[in-house]
């Protein structure tokens, strides 16, 4: 083999190689893009009318801001504080739900932005979001936009409920302990279709899981009612 032929194949894999690493910071090609953000592209080739190739320019733009980003642990007392609040919503919804949903789309901005995520605006915060959580920011973008609408007096309680039991998905992935937090014994990462089922059926997080009952879902349980018509 000829020094000449050596050198150009050389130099051939060097410039495959480049485009290769090319790719992959670009977010790779259409089906890496899409199996990483799951309904979020979806939901993006929609808004761009079909152009999947449109939709794709927009989540890979998204990765290269906000690729990078790393969550920040909370705190024992602002996780504390954040399961506090919380709660506190879900047991303000039943007399007054059109507040209870303003504050949870408050309550999200807050954690995302304690958790690292941007703060100088919804849109790059729910842009950052839709990076690491495509499957569960969509329950935030429901619940700013019922809270929105529900000032107006533009949506009825079943949509604050629906909106309210979305956003509980991101609250909970956002408080989920990673492993850089310093208190709780660690990584506490459900497996994905153990956590999809919790979310489901009303037993997530501590102290959250009563969700269903406190807002009255279809088929969630109910207690027996022993107050006597007492509050």
């Amino acid at each position: 083999m000829s020094t000449g032929l050596i050198i150009t194949l050389i130099v051939a894999a060097v410039v495959v190689l480049a485009i290769a690493l090319f790719i992959v910071r670009r977010g790779g090609g259409p089906r890496s893009v899409k199996r990483r953000f799951g309904p979020e592209y979806e939901r993006t080739v929609a808004q761009h009318n079909g152009d999947a190739k449109a939709a794709e320019r927009e989540l890979r733009e998204r990765l290269q801001r906000h690729g990078e980003l790393r969550t920040k642990p909370l705190t024992p007392q602002e996780r504390q504080e954040y399961e506090t609040q919380w709660v506190a919503v879900q047991e303000r919804f039943v007399d007054a739900p059109v507040e209870a949903v303003a504050t949870a789309d408050r309550l999200l901005s807050r954690l995302a932005e304690a958790r690292g995520f941007p703060g100088d605006g919804y849109d790059e915060q729910v842009s950052a979001l839709s990076v690491h959580h495509p499957r569960r920011v969509q329950g935030y973008r429901e619940v700013h936009a019922v809270a929105v609408l529900a000032r107006e007096g533009q949506a009825d309680t079943e949509r604050l409920r629906e909106a309210l039991v979305h956003a509980r998905a991101l609250y909970e992935d956002l408080m989920e302990r990673s492993a850089h937090d310093s208190h709780g014994g660690g990584p506490r990462h459900e497996h994905g279709r153990d956590r999809d089922r919790a979310h489901a059926d009303g037993t997530g997080s501590r102290g959250h899981g009563r969700l269903s009952e406190r807002l009255h879902l279809p088929g969630a349980p109910r207690r027996h009612d022993t107050s006597g018509g007492r509050a």
